[in-house]
């Protein structure tokens, strides 16, 4: 006969357990909070066969979102010769205007913001996103009294450069042992680590969940419903 023991804790274990204090939350904009990882995908591929060249399959349109946008349109489009960058950029925002207005926030996303204003973060926008871009959803969306500040990649260097977060550090007078990035890619994540702030990944988003735990975040969660019961029951301002 055997017995069913209860569980060894520890006190390494029960740390594990206790919430987090951060002052500062930093989010990624498209695939954390925004749906729009679909259309900047098939955007990034249009744009590219427009110019001649060879278009990324879904998952190479997807691994560079979130970076800056030149950046990423030269790693998705290796054939395009760089005389031709400034054209590629220009398809891209045309075929991506055509549909920014379809785009909305995740399931979820609005009641999360609001419940984390409420308890007191200070809550910012980290992205890869043109101001233009930015200010043009948060407007459309009746967002702009929900956060605090915001950095962009046109405005400051792209990611994975941890300048955008240091910027928001020192604007928030926050240390960075204080501030969490959320975030959907491995760029988020490896700009959390350059600045030496915690992450918390996202696999609803452009990057698979597998790819973002090399990253070492707090956690990866598969929905914004998890998302929000983490943040609610593990991290305190």
């Amino acid at each position: 006969m055997t017995t069913d023991l209860p569980q060894r804790r520890t006190a390494a274990s029960d740390a594990a357990l206790q919430p987090q204090h951060f002052r500062l939350l930093a989010f990624d904009w498209d695939g954390t909070l925004f749906d729009s990882t679909a259309i900047i995908a098939r955007s990034i591929q249009e744009a590219v066969r427009d110019v001649g060249g060879t278009p990324p399959d879904d998952e190479q349109a997807r691994w560079v979102i979130g970076m800056e946008l030149g950046a990423a349109l030269a790693k998705a489009a290796p054939d395009v010769p760089p005389a031709a960058y400034p054209q590629l950029g220009l398809r891209y925002r045309y075929h991506y205007l055509q549909h920014q207005d379809d785009i909305v926030l995740f399931d979820g996303a609005l009641d999360l913001l609001h419940e984390l204003k409420a308890r007191g973060f200070v809550l910012a926008v980290a992205t890869g996103k043109s101001r233009r871009g930015l200010d043009h959803v948060l407007a459309s969306h009746d967002l702009q009294g929900l956060f605090d500040d915001s950095r962009t990649a046109d405005e400051t260097a792209g990611k994975p450069d941890p300048l955008m977060l240091q910027e928001l550090m020192q604007a928030h007078a926050v240390p960075s042992a204080q501030v969490l990035m959320i975030g959907d890619t491995s760029h988020d994540l490896q700009m959390a680590r350059n600045a030496g702030t915690a992450s918390l990944g996202v696999a609803y988003g452009a990057h698979a969940g597998e790819g973002l735990h090399a990253y070492e975040p707090l956690g990866v969660m598969e929905s914004v419903a998890q998302l929000r019961q983490w943040l609610a029951t593990r991290v305190e301002p």
